[in-house]
């Protein structure tokens, strides 16, 4: 058997270590082992719209969609057929590090199951032969006449049951307005232009280029020896010499000294904001941690600073929902506070959540919170543990994003340390009321 680097990771709350074996090639295989009847198999995919640009932006998402229409052993629609009749629960997901591939099945006798999805899940992801017929001929996208709609018609149509949700065109105008240069800047989704006629050959270069050894990690979980399975699956992910790929270095964007504001229409009868800023490097744990704590102290359910006093405590309250977001990226993540509002009031809402988010590095949060916050985020990581769907998106999360699944063996640590002081330094260099890019999104006139 080929030369491997063994690592083990204490995980909390699993028995025994996870357990990561380095390739030569730079394929990475991970055991997370979890007593119970279900396994997990996952194989994430460092790309996303991290790596598109203005001519094929969309293309990981729809290639994610094409990866299901056979292989060379395989015919379209064997794949899901086959693992569905066994109980199986089959999907994948694009975002802007990274699409990922998973099944989730019961173990059955005899790792049956087992090594029948293994064989499918890795033919899939090396030998996707994305068949014409299946990707439809390009098009253009104003010619309604089309009869015969195939796999490029599906992902349009995703682009426009999106394209009028007040969410996302709220969401939207933040993201691309937060951003200047960087990739993360384009929506995951595409556009429906460039799926119209985006063509196979492009999608194909694509997929050899990114769909790389390196760039792969291939997760298992569940009650399963690895010395008894690790042989199959290097024999099984077997990339014939494919060649690695050398993942572009982006300059990671800081947040702007002053205030963004844009204002979109549509016809809508209430008003939606949201604030957004950029923070740090998905492996920057400690800062990372504290994000998630200022988020969860400012908007995370009916207890929450800004429900409480901008919602609850109101005698009449000028919106209707309120909350708060932190999505973690590799060159810097995002932090979001929206709110759905009366539109008449609009001036009053915007300053409203200033007041709220500013009072959280001037005057600071009580120990009381502090606490509340620590509880919660300790209990959300042991319910992540709890399942074998959960912990292999949790190791590839931290495998992808981050490139260091330490950081899952420190987060509890990491969690113990944070002070008050923390809370206040972070949200003053992170979350600043007077630099924030806003967008509202107001009915017609």
């Amino acid at each position: 058997m080929e030369k491997l680097k063994k690592t083990e990771i204490n995980y909390p709350f699993l028995e025994k270590p996870v357990l990561i074996y380095e390739r030569e090639n730079g394929h990475k295989i991970v055991f997370a082992y979890k007593r119970g009847e279900l396994l997990n198999i996952s194989s994430w995919v460092k790309t996303g719209s991290i790596n598109e640009n203005d001519e094929n932006n969309g293309i990981s998402h729809f290639l994610e969609h094409l990866m299901f229409k056979g292989t060379t052993k395989h015919k379209a629609g064997e794949f899901d057929r086959t693992l569905e009749s066994r109980g199986a629960i089959v999907n994948a997901a694009t975002w802007k590090d990274y699409t990922f591939y998973y099944v989730t099945i019961p173990k059955g006798t005899d790792n049956r199951n087992f090594n029948d999805t293994l064989e499918l899940h890795a033919d899939m992801m090396l030998d996707p032969i994305i068949p014409p017929e299946e990707i439809g001929e390009p098009f253009d996208i104003n010619n309604t006449e089309i009869k015969i709609k195939r796999e490029r018609h599906v992902v349009i149509e995703e682009i426009r049951m999106r394209k009028d949700q007040p969410w996302t065109l709220v969401y939207n105008n933040v993201n691309k307005n937060m951003y200047t240069t960087h990739p993360y800047k384009r929506d995951v989704i595409g556009n429906e232009q460039i799926i119209s006629t985006i063509k196979r050959e492009t999608i194909l270069d694509y997929y050899k280029e990114f769909y790389s050894p390196n760039n792969i990690t291939t997760i298992i979980a569940g009650e399963l020896n690895p010395d008894d399975v690790l042989p199959k699956v290097i024999e099984l992910f077997d990339f014939k010499g494919r060649a690695q790929r050398k993942n572009d270095i982006h300059n990671v964007e800081v947040q702007a000294n002053e205030e963004k504001y844009s204002e979109i229409y549509s016809k809508i009868n209430t008003g939606f904001l949201m604030f957004g800023y950029l923070g740090p490097k998905a492996d920057k744990l400690k800062e990372t941690t504290i994000l998630e704590m200022i988020c969860l102290i400012l908007g995370e359910g009916q207890s929450s600073r800004l429900n409480q006093n901008l919602i609850e405590k109101v005698k009449n309250p000028i919106y209707n929902i309120i909350s708060t977001d932190y999505y973690q990226f590799r060159d810097g993540g995002n932090i979001f506070v929206q709110a759905n509002f009366k539109p008449e009031e609009k001036d009053k809402a915007i300053n409203g959540i200033k007041e709220e988010i500013k009072k959280i590095y001037t005057e600071g949060i009580s120990e009381r919170e502090l606490q509340k916050a620590k509880k919660k985020l300790k209990a959300a990581f042991a319910e992540n543990s709890e399942t074998v769907s959960d912990i292999g998106e949790t190791i590839g999360f931290y495998m992808t994003v981050c490139d260091n699944l330490k950081c899952v063996e420190e987060y509890l640590k990491v969690i113990d340390t944070i002070t008050t002081e923390d809370i206040k330094e972070t949200a003053k260099q992170y979350i600043n009321a007077d630099n924030a890019v806003i967008s509202v999104l107001m009915p017609e006139k």
